[in-house]
């Protein structure tokens, strides 16, 4: 499924390590929407609950950038970091395993069991910088296939944020017949001019770094780790509410630190080296880059005679929300969506912590996705 990479980036799920809660669906060969075919694709996937005779108590949740399939549960072998959404899915929970067979898997390009730049090609090698280009489309293609593995017609619903909001709408509009319900959450029905812009620096940031060799830096003993952590910074950034910041951190100096005396640094600088490293910890570089164009090719209007077009292919329940303070998805894109589409539902998530809210506004969340699955 993987192939051996680097111990810079060790937490890269490879064969014979312990697998955790993950499960793998090895689905074949996939067609590529920009041409040729990706051989051999294996999909790392967790799951919560138990699927209904009928099949019709199916949710797929769907994750961000540098998430996994590892929404709820603790750290521990196979698994580096904990849940990425505490508390919304088991007994009870806005996504209660009692009633509801929850799928998450992890995504087409990633380094956590499915296949991406650190597997292995059909040689044997990782295929590092020769990994084919892959676009939203295409890692929403290879979770239908997940989905026919499991014996899954059709969502009773499919949800996401960020990225994962991208794919849950990609569902909806790509595939409407399969999906009754779709959430997306501090997202995108298309990559905007700034958010490109803003993924430009981080993309070249690990380009450019000597240890990335063109993206073929496994079993050289390093990876291009400072240059991630570069990107990482930048994204963190935008991830945040300027405001949030400044209340939180001001200009105070780091203790211990004198930034004006040279090389000391303010909090706010130490709080993002400590995402930089925490993400080095975790996560693949050549995954990063791979994702993140990705995430740049995203418009579910291409093809398909633009956004209004291809959203209203869909005729089951839309609903998405925008969080107040996020500068990366702001609130004129859900606005967008809701208003391209006749019958769509719009909320707000309020948040003092920027785009992150989709992540730490649990409760608002849990609200939502109760609203939308009809469990109240």
């Amino acid at each position: 499924m993987t192939a051996t990479p680097t111990r810079t980036t060790a937490a890269v799920w490879r064969p014979g390590d312990p697998v955790g809660d993950r499960k793998f669906a090895v689905i074949g060969d996939l067609a590529l929407e920009r041409g040729g075919v990706l051989p051999a694709v294996t999909v790392a996937y967790e799951t919560w609950g138990t699927l209904s005779p009928s099949g019709d108590n199916a949710v797929l949740v769907e994750h961000a950038l540098t998430g996994d399939s590892h929404v709820v549960g603790e750290t521990g072998p196979g698994h580096v970091s904990p849940g990425w959404w505490p508390g919304l899915i088991g007994p009870g929970a806005p996504l209660d395993t009692d009633r509801l067979f929850v799928v998450a898997s992890n995504v087409l390009g990633g380094c956590q069991g499915t296949t991406g730049p650190a597997s292995a090609d059909p040689d044997g090698r990782a295929w590092g910088g020769r990994f084919p280009f892959i676009t939203i489309r295409d890692q929403v293609a290879a979770e239908a296939a997940l989905a026919d593995v499991l014996g899954i017609r059709r969502w009773r619903g499919v949800l996401g944020g960020s990225m994962g909001g991208m794919r849950a709408l990609e569902w909806a509009t790509g595939h409407p017949d399969r999906v009754e319900r779709c959430l997306v959450v501090a997202s995108t029905p298309y990559a905007t001019a700034d958010q490109v812009a803003w993924c430009q620096p981080q993309l070249l940031a690990i380009r450019t770094d000597p240890a990335y060799r063109g993206g073929d830096y496994y079993g050289t003993g390093e990876g291009p780790t400072t240059g991630m952590g570069i990107a990482r910074r930048i994204a963190h950034t935008t991830y945040r509410h300027e405001a949030e910041l400044d209340e939180r951190f001001g200009r105070r100096p780091r203790k211990g630190e004198d930034p004006l005396g040279g090389g000391g640094r303010y909090d706010v600088e130490s709080y993002l080296d400590h995402h930089a490293a925490k993400l080095s910890r975790r996560f693949d570089p050549n995954s990063y880059v791979v994702l993140t164009e990705a995430m740049n090719s995203h418009d579910v209007g291409r093809g398909r005679g633009g956004v209004a077009a291809a959203l209203n292919r869909f005729d089951g329940l839309l609903h998405v929300a925008g969080v107040t303070t996020d500068r990366l998805y702001p609130m004129r894109l859900s606005q967008e969506m809701a208003a391209a589409r006749p019958g769509t539902g719009l909320s707000v998530v309020t948040s003092r912590h920027g785009h992150d809210g989709f992540l730490v506004e649990t409760e608002q969340v849990g609200a939502l996705i109760h609203e939308v699955l009809g469990s109240r």
